[in-house]
């Protein structure tokens, strides 16, 4: 049987998730502190409790990485955050950059059942209304390829399928430039001198982005070309 965590302890999981950059991949106290906003003092508190709990592996000097048991817990609140956005964004009418800190909260609802439910009722989406992933009860991802639109080059055709980071400012500003997921562009010239863009929409339309803008947007191949 699985031990309950307190929502701080919930907090820490699904931190070192998010911040580390493969599995294995150690995520230093100092890490963990500015993503947390807290002492390095407290955090090391917590990875005392978390190890004690089976959850971390910690390594002086190294940092800390999560458990089996410490993955399929974080998997499981992150599951439950982008289902929750999901819900907000689809049937409550928030927009996309209103709904990251009110599923901050209702991610830590205990109930597997109310979860299941939600996912069933929202016909089992695969991504939240930033393009991130949602795993499936069982804890697994679909991740298909994908790349910054900063990385691409002129003629090139995409999908917009997500955003690097959820920072409001960042989704407002792209809801004033009608930048959206499923976005169908093609990038119609680069810029050498500041790697700014001119992209071209389905309707015609032309956009320019900064490379700023660019380096937040996440793009995939379509699956057909009509730009």
């Amino acid at each position: 049987m699985e031990k309950s965590l307190s929502l701080t302890e919930e907090n820490y999981i699904k931190a070192i998730f998010q911040i580390r950059r493969t599995p294995e991949s150690n995520v230093s106290t100092n890490s963990l502190a500015n993503s947390l906003q807290t002492k390095p003092a407290t955090v090391s508190d917590m990875i005392k409790r978390l190890s004690h709990k089976k959850l971390i592996f910690y390594e002086k000097y190294k940092g800390v990485t999560l458990s089996a048991a410490g993955s399929k817990q974080a998997i499981k609140i992150i599951r439950k955050h982008r289902l929750w956005e999901v819900f907000l964004v689809n049937h409550l009418n928030f927009k996309w950059d209103q709904v990251h800190e009110i599923a901050e909260q209702l991610e830590h609802i205990k109930s597997s059942e109310l979860i299941n439910r939600l996912d069933d009722f929202l016909g089992n989406p695969t991504t939240d209304p930033h393009g991130d992933p949602i795993p499936n009860a069982n804890g697994q991802f679909q991740l298909g390829p994908s790349k910054l639109l900063s990385e691409m080059t002129s003629n090139e055709n995409g999908i917009i399928v997500g955003v690097k980071n959820e920072n409001s400012l960042l989704l407002q500003h792209l809801d004033k430039l009608n930048i959206h997921l499923g976005l169908n562009i093609k990038v119609k010239e680069v810029n050498d001198f500041d790697q700014s863009m001119q992209i071209k929409l389905a309707d015609s339309s032309t956009l320019f982005l900064s490379e700023k803008i660019a380096s937040q947007i996440l793009i995939a191949k379509k699956l057909r070309s009509y730009l």
